[in-house]
C-alpha cells in the first residue's frame, strides 16, 4: 500500500460538511467514463470483421465466420465481463474524505494508495469536465498544493453539484473561514461571483490567425512557391502538408481550450472558466500566484492585444505546455483594460499611489517612464533595440521587470514570493559593466529576469530585494490566504489599480536574505 501526503502535518480541524469523517464514494459511472476507450477497443477488436463486411456490402456472416462466431462471442463476453468487473471494483475501492484539515483519497483493490493534501496548503482547485463526463453531468476535482509537480489529489468523478459543493467547502477551509460553532455541520454555500471580463470568440480566432506560427507557415508557403517556380519542381508543395496539419492541430487545441474564456471575482478567489468540448473551471485564491507575465507579440500591437501567464505552486514546470499551458493562462488574449483588471485581482494592493502609470509604463513604456531603471547606454550594443526598455521598478508590494522591444514583456513578482535571487555575469557582460539578476519562484512559464542592468545597480537591487522579501514574509503570518489579503473593496466592485491601500512600512536593510545562486 502506498501513502502519499501533500503538505506537512498540521493542526487538526473540523471536517467541513462531514463532522464524523465519513468516507464517501465517487459516482458509480466514474470508471466507465474513465475507461470508455477500453470498452471501445474491445468492441472494435471483436467486431472488426463484421464492420468491414458491412462497409464492403458483403454478407455479415459467411461459413467461415459462422464457425468462429461462438468462440469470438465467448471470448468477447469473458473479456467484457472482466473489464466491467474491474470497473466495479475500482469504483468500490475508491473513496474520499474531508476531515481533520485534510482531503484524502483512497484507491486500488490490489495495489492500494492513499493521497492526502492539507486544506490550508491548497493552492488551487480545478473542476474539469471531459466531453463524456459532461454528457453524464459529472466533473473531476483537482487539488493543487505547493511543490506537487502534478495534481496532489484527483477526485474523479462526482456529480457536478457535489463537485461544486465540495470545492466551496474546501476553499472556505483553505481561506481560513471558520464554521459556525452552533451548526458545525452546516452546508457551505458556493460563494457568489461577479464576472469581470470575457474573451469574445472572434478575438480568440484573430489572435490565433495572427500568431507567430501563422507567420512562419506563411513564410514557408511563400518560400515553397518561389522554389517551385525557380526549379520547376512541384514537390516543394509536399513540405507544406505536415506544416498545415500541425498548424490546424495547434489552432484547434488553442481554440478548444480558450473558447468562452471568462474571469470572475469571488470571496474564494479568481475563477476562470474555459473550454469548448472539455470544459474546465479553475479557482485561484489571491495571494497564491507566485509570478505574473504580460506578453505582447509584434503583430498583436496593431490591435492592442496582450496575453497573461502565471506561476502557481502545484502546477509545476509542465505549466508551460500541453494541458498545463491552459491552466497557467490568466488571459489568453485581451486589451490593456483587461490586463489592468486582471492585474488588480492578482495584486489588490499595488504598493504605490500611482499604480496605473507605473504598470502602463511597464507594459508599453521606454527609458525612465514610470520610474523604471534601464540598461546603461554604454551597453546598448548588447541590445541595440531593447536597451531602453530592459529595466525594473519596485513598489512596496512587488518587483516589476520589463524587457523586449518587439516582443514586449512585463513580469510582476510579489515580494513575499521571492524564494531566492541570483546574479549572472558572463565575460561580455563584464566587459560592458552589466549583469543579469534572476528571481527564483515556483516552476512555471514565467521566468523573472532583469536583463543587462548596471552591475552596481544589480548588486544594490540584490540586497534591497532580499530585504523586501524578508520583510514581506514576516508580515505573512498565516498560510490561509484570507488572512493575507485585505478586503480592498466589496465584491460588487472589483478592486482597481488605484493604490488606495496604505503603503507598507519602510524596509530596513537585511543581512540574511536570499543567497546568490
Amino acid at each position: 500500500m502506498t501513502v502519499e501526503a501533500a503538505g506537512d502535518a498540521g493542526p487538526a480541524g473540523v471536517s467541513p460538511g462531514n463532522a464524523d469523517g465519513e468516507w464517501l464514494r465517487v459516482h458509480p459511472a466514474s470508471p466507465f467514463v474513465r475507461g470508455w476507450i477500453a470498452l471501445a477497443a474491445i468492441g472494435y477488436f471483436f467486431g472488426r470483421d463484421i464492420f468491414e463486411r458491412l462497409i464492403q456490402g458483403g454478407p455479415l456472416i459467411d461459413d467461415r465466420m459462422a464457425g468462429r462466431a461462438p468462440w469470438l462471442l465467448a471470448a468477447g463476453s469473458v473479456i467484457l465481463v472482466l473489464a466491467i468487473l474491474g470497473f466495479i471494483m475500482t469504483w468500490y475501492f475508491t473513496r474520499y474524505q474531508v476531515a481533520e484539515g485534510y482531503v484524502r483519497v483512497k484507491t486500488g483493490f490490489l495495489f492500494r494508495q492513499q493521497r492526502q493534501a492539507r486544506l490550508d496548503r491548497v493552492q488551487a482547485i480545478d473542476v474539469v469536465q471531459p466531453l463524456l463526463a459532461r454528457i453524464f453531468g459529472l466533473a473531476e476535482l483537482r487539488f493543487e498544493v505547493a511543490d506537487a509537480g502534478e495534481s496532489a489529489v484527483r477526485l474523479a468523478f462526482l456529480r457536478m453539484d457535489d463537485a461544486r459543493q465540495l470545492r466551496a467547502t474546501i476553499l472556505a477551509r483553505a481561506a481560513g473561514v471558520t464554521p459556525d460553532p452552533e451548526s458545525p455541520d452546516a452546508v457551505v454555500q458556493e460563494a457568489p461571483e461577479q464576472t469581470v471580463l470575457s474573451v469574445p470568440p472572434s478575438r480568440l480566432v484573430g489572435s490565433l490567425l495572427l500568431s507567430e506560427q501563422s507567420v512562419f507557415v506563411l513564410l514557408g508557403a511563400v518560400g515553397s512557391v518561389l522554389l517551385s517556380v525557380l526549379t520547376g519542381n512541384s514537390g516543394f508543395f509536399l513540405y507544406l502538408i505536415p506544416a498545415a496539419l500541425g498548424l490546424a492541430a495547434a489552432y484547434w487545441s488553442s481554440f478548444n481550450k480558450g473558447y468562452n474564456f471568462t474571469a470572475a471575482i469571488s470571496p474564494d478567489g479568481i475563477r476562470l472558466r474555459y473550454g469548448l468540448l472539455d470544459t474546465q473551471a479553475q479557482t485561484l485564491p489571491p495571494g497564491r500566484i507566485q509570478a505574473l507575465r504580460v506578453f505582447q507579440p509584434p503583430i498583436w500591437r496593431l490591435f492592442g492585444w496582450y496575453r497573461m501567464h502565471v506561476n502557481v505552486a502545484g502546477y509545476g514546470a509542465a505549466g508551460g505546455n500541453g494541458e498545463g499551458g491552459s491552466r497557467t493562462t490568466l488571459l489568453p488574449v485581451g486589451t490593456l483594460a483587461d490586463v489592468m483588471t486582471m492585474m488588480s485581482l492578482v495584486l489588490p494592493d499595488p504598493g504605490t499611489p500611482d499604480a496605473a502609470r507605473i504598470f502602463a509604463a511597464g507594459i508599453n513604456g521606454r527609458e525612465n517612464d514610470g520610474g523604471f531603471i534601464t540598461t546603461p547606454e554604454r551597453a546598448r550594443l548588447l541590445a541595440p533595440l531593447a536597451w531602453r526598455r530592459n529595466g525594473y521598478a519596485a513598489t512596496d508590494t512587488a518587483l516589476l521587470l520589463r524587457s523586449g522591444r518587439w516582443w514586449r514583456q512585463l513580469v510582476v513578482v510579489p515580494h513575499q514570493r521571492t524564494q531566492s535571487i541570483a546574479l549572472h555575469q558572463g565575460p561580455v557582460a563584464r566587459r560592458f559593466g552589466v549583469a543579469d539578476l534572476v528571481l527564483h519562484t515556483t516552476a512555471g512559464p514565467v521566468v523573472p529576469r532583469l536583463i543587462q542592468a548596471d552591475v552596481d545597480v544589480a548588486r544594490a537591487l540584490f540586497q534591497e530585494q532580499a530585504a523586501r522579501a524578508r520583510a514581506a514574509r514576516k508580515r505573512q503570518t498565516s498560510e490561509q490566504w484570507l488572512a493575507q489579503v485585505a478586503p480592498a473593496t466589496p465584491i460588487a466592485e472589483p478592486p482597481a489599480l488605484s493604490g488606495q491601500l496604505a503603503p507598507s512600512e519602510p524596509l530596513a536593510p537585511s543581512q540574511d536574505g536570499p543567497q546568490n545562486g
